[in-house]
């Protein structure tokens, strides 16, 4: 699979922009209903589109290209923030919560201390609403100990 180009992850702003645009135009005709909450289905899309942008930062082949996709991820990420999303990225360290995360690889350590702690983030969640949508991916630590 290749690489997204500049130009797909623009496109892809570009539909999120109108989407957003008809959603306003359409609220706007509707009377205000009491609070139905965040559109999931939407926050999930930006957070891919987010994480699009964060892989093409990571790989690009200048640091011009680089800093503007990072941008681009930081723009999606208000947007999620400001539509009731929240990006969860566990540090390194952090103790294993499976309400938000999901340990897709492990790794095995001789310091029983860090049993059941975060190694790496290999994907970052999403909560909305109050609830985890997309568990972030992670590499959790086990004692050497527990095999």
């Amino acid at each position: 699979m290749s690489e997204p180009s500049l130009r797909d992850v623009a496109d892809k702003v570009d539909d999120v922009a109108r989407l957003l645009a008809r959603q306003a135009a359409a609220s706007s005709a509707r009377p205000a209903a009491p609070g139905p909450g965040p559109d999931v289905a939407l926050l999930v899309d930006l957070h891919a589109l987010r994480s699009d942008a964060m892989t093409c930062a990571s790989t690009a082949a200048s640091t011009p290209d680089a800093e503007a996709f990072e941008a681009l991820a930081a723009g999606l990420e208000r947007v999620l923030a400001g539509r009731g999303g929240f990006v969860v990225t566990p540090l390194p360290g952090d103790v294993f919560d499976a309400a938000t995360m999901d340990a897709a690889e492990v790794a095995t350590t001789d310091d029983d201390a860090l049993d059941r702690t975060v190694a790496a983030t290999l994907t970052d969640g999403l909560r909305a609403d109050g609830r985890c949508v997309r568990p972030a991916r992670v590499r959790v630590y086990r004692g050497s100990s527990r095999e």
